[in-house]
């Protein structure tokens, strides 16, 4: 096995942030659909309530046998075929206030690997953001509010593996009342969030909340 790189042994020694400790993700939406542009004239899509997460343990055979847990590696792509989405991912760490820092907003195809927490196929939970929209329109995580239960979401790490998320839940939750610990928690088995802006948006606040994506690992390819 090849010795890691700098980059992965910066990451991999980063200290792990507790989960209560982080407010929310630091993601900012300018809502041009509902601001004179027209031609997304019905903003992104929200989850539906048959989406949310059924209050079952993440670790019942929704998707089958859940594979072992991988070891760390750094991130270097997210697909998610259901939206067509195949954009490269970069490390974020936490910014100053605490918050989960977001990717550059310039580029609109660019997501975001949270290093506070375990890497895509470890055990726990990883956290991949993007935003949704940006100064040129819609961005990444556009359509994200718009996926199902059983949607998959496919994450290609640098040790060549490929670790693959089956969906058991969409939310949006409101930012002043984030539920870090639901979202964060560590339920004993590799898991992934994927976070947008979302909800109710306005001129002097934003988007209101954030879509979250509850994913668990069902395949390693």
């Amino acid at each position: 096995m090849s010795a890691s790189g700098p980059a992965e042994a910066e990451v991999r020694h980063t200290r792990r942030t507790p989960w209560g400790v982080i407010a929310l993700v630091l993601l900012t939406g300018l809502a041009l659909i509902r601001s004179g542009s027209g031609e997304f004239a019905t903003g992104p899509p929200q989850p539906a309530s048959a989406a949310a997460p059924d209050g079952r343990s993440a670790a019942d055979p929704v998707f089958g046998r859940t594979p072992g847990a991988l070891r760390f590696s750094l991130v270097s792509r997210v697909r998610i075929p259901a939206l067509r989405v195949d954009a490269p991912v970069v490390p974020v760490a936490l910014d100053p206030a605490g918050w989960v820092d977001a990717p550059p907003p310039e580029n609109p195809n660019l997501a975001g690997w949270f290093t506070g927490g375990v890497s895509p196929g470890e055990r726990g939970t990883a956290v991949i953001v993007g935003h949704v929209d940006n100064g040129q329109g819609p961005a990444v995580f556009y359509g994200l509010g718009g996926l199902r239960k059983g949607n998959r979401v496919e994450v290609r790490r640098q040790d060549g593996r490929t670790a693959v998320f089956g969906i058991y839940g969409v939310e949006v939750f409101d930012k002043k009342n984030f539920p870090g610990d639901t979202v964060y928690g560590n339920k004993g088995v590799p898991e992934l969030r994927v976070i947008t802006c979302g909800g109710a948006f306005s001129e002097d606040e934003g988007y209101e909340g954030n879509v979250v994506v509850f994913a668990r690992l069902v395949e390693v390819r």
